[in-house]
C-alpha cells in the first residue's frame, strides 16, 4: 500500500533527495503555521478548530467529509477570525497549494461577492449572507508535527485536504475548485478562474480525428454536475449526486429544502437527463474515452498541461512530483481522455481524466454554461486512506 502521495513516483526514480527535502521543509512550515494558528484562538474557536485526536472514530468520520456546496464545511469560518488569524488561516491554505492554484482559490472565494450581485442579494440558504467571502471554514485534524495529522480548508467551491504522515504529504486529494460564474467581465477584460482547465480539454477534444472524437465522447449531453460527487471515496457504478445530498444534513427549512428540490429539477430538465442517461455517464472500473498512448505527441503534450491543471492543486513538491511522473511515457500512456456534450465555447460540457490513481471531473452546465466544477482523486488514496487502511493491518489484534 502506498504511504505518499509520491510512492509511485519514487518507485520510478523520479523523485530524488532534494525533492524530499524541500517537502519535509514545506511540511515543517506548515506544522509551525498550523501551531500558530491553533494557539492563537480563543478557548471556543479552538475547540471547534481542533480535532484531537487523530484516528479517533468520530474525527476521523469528519476528516473524510467534504463539500463544496454552500454549507457549514465544518472548523471555524474566517468571517469570525481576527484579521491575524485570517492571515495565519490564509497561510496555511497557501502552504497546500502551488502560488497559481493558491491565486485561483482566493479568486474563487472572492466570486461570492460577484455571485450575490449576480443573483439580487436575494438568495436564502437561511444565514443572514448566503454568497459571504467569510464563510470558509478551517479545521485541523490531530496536533500538527504528530506522525499523522491533516487539515481542510473548506467552503463554497473550494475544498482543499491534506494529510501528513512522518513529515511527508500522505494525501492532497480530493482537491475540488468552482465557479459561480465561471466567466465575469472586467475592464477591458475578462475573469476566468477555471477558463485554463476548460479552454485546454476543449483543445484535446478539438484535436482528435473525427473517429477519436466519437470514442471519447461519452454522453453528447452534458451531465448537470461531476458524478463523484462529495462521496468519500469513489467506486465504479457511482452516479451524479443531487444537489439536496451535498449539503452537511438536511436543510434546516422547507423553503430551502423547496429550492433545492427547483434546482436540482432545473438542472435535469436542462441537461435532459434520464435514469439511462445516469447510468450511462456512472463510474466505471475500466477507463473510458481516448487513451493517451494513441495520441499524438502533440495531443500528448495538451494532456500533460491538463493534468498539471489538476495535480498543481498540491504543495509544489508533490506537484512537481506529479508532473515528472506524467513525463514518462508508460504513465502517460494509461490515462484516457472522456468527453460530454458540446465542444463549442459557451455550451455546456463535460469532461473526464482516468487512469491509475487518478479521476478528474470538470464540468461547465449550470447558469447557462456559465458554472463550473472541477475535481482532482485519487480513488485509492483520497484522505490517504490507503496508508490508514495499511497501518491497521500492521496493528496485532
Amino acid at each position: 500500500m502506498s504511504e505518499k502521495v509520491t510512492d509511485h513516483v519514487e518507485a520510478a526514480g523520479l523523485v530524488d533527495a532534494g525533492s524530499i527535502e524541500a517537502e519535509r521543509t514545506l511540511v515543517d512550515d506548515m506544522v509551525r503555521v498550523a501551531t500558530e494558528f491553533l494557539d492563537s484562538l480563543p478557548e471556543a474557536q479552538y475547540a471547534r478548530a481542533a480535532l484531537i485526536p487523530f484516528g479517533d472514530p468520530a474525527v476521523e468520520a469528519e476528516r473524510v467529509r467534504w463539500f463544496y456546496t454552500p454549507t457549514d464545511h465544518g472548523g471555524v469560518p474566517l468571517g469570525e477570525l481576527s484579521p491575524r488569524r485570517q492571515g495565519l488561516a490564509m497561510r496555511l491554505l497557501a502552504s497546500g497549494l502551488t502560488r497559481p492554484a493558491y491565486a485561483t482559490a482566493c479568486v474563487i472565494m472572492g466570486l461570492e461577492n460577484v455571485l450575490d450581485e449576480l443573483e439580487g442579494w436575494g438568495v436564502d440558504w437561511g444565514r443572514e449572507r448566503t454568497r459571504d467571502p467569510g464563510l470558509y471554514w478551517v479545521r485541523v485534524f490531530g496536533r500538527p508535527g504528530d506522525p499523522l495529522w491533516g487539515w481542510r480548508v473548506g467552503g463554497h467551491h473550494v475544498s482543499v485536504n491534506l494529510l501528513i504522515h512522518e513529515g511527508r504529504i500522505a494525501a492532497a486529494t480530493p482537491s475540488f475548485l468552482g465557479a459561480n460564474p465561471a466567466t465575469s467581465p472586467l475592464l477591458a477584460g475578462t475573469l476566468r478562474p477555471l477558463g485554463g482547465a476548460e479552454d485546454l480539454a476543449r483543445s484535446v477534444m478539438g484535436s482528435l480525428g473525427r473517429r477519436d472524437q466519437a470514442r471519447a465522447l461519452l454522453h453528447p449531453r452534458a451531465i448537470s454536475d461531476i458524478v463523484s460527487g462529495n462521496r468519500a471515496r469513489v467506486r465504479p457504478g457511482d452516479r451524479m449526486m443531487h444537489l439536496r445530498d451535498l449539503f452537511r444534513g438536511p436543510l434546516p427549512t422547507p423553503e430551502l429544502s423547496a429550492l433545492a428540490h427547483r434546482l436540482d429539477e432545473a438542472a435535469e430538465r436542462d441537461s435532459g437527463y434520464t435514469e439511462q442517461d445516469h447510468e450511462t455517464m456512472a463510474l466505471t472500473q475500466d477507463p473510458q474515452g481516448v487513451p493517451a498512448h494513441e495520441m499524438t505527441g502533440e495531443q500528448r503534450g495538451l494532456l500533460r498541461e491538463l493534468l498539471a491543471a489538476y495535480t498543481d492543486r498540491s504543495p509544489a513538491p508533490v506537484a512537481d512530483a506529479y508532473r515528472r511522473h506524467y513525463l514518462v511515457e508508460s504513465n502517460l500512456d494509461r490515462v484516457h481522455f472522456g468527453w460530454a456534450g458540446s465542444v463549442s465555447p459557451g455550451e455546456p460540457h463535460y469532461y473526464r481524466l482516468t487512469g491509475p490513481r487518478l479521476l478528474i471531473e470538470y464540468d461547465n452546465t449550470q447558469r447557462a454554461a456559465n458554472h463550473a466544477h472541477s475535481v482532482w482523486r485519487d480513488p485509492d488514496g483520497d484522505f490517504g486512506m490507503d496508508l490508514l487502511a495499511s497501518h491497521r493491518t500492521e496493528i496485532p489484534h
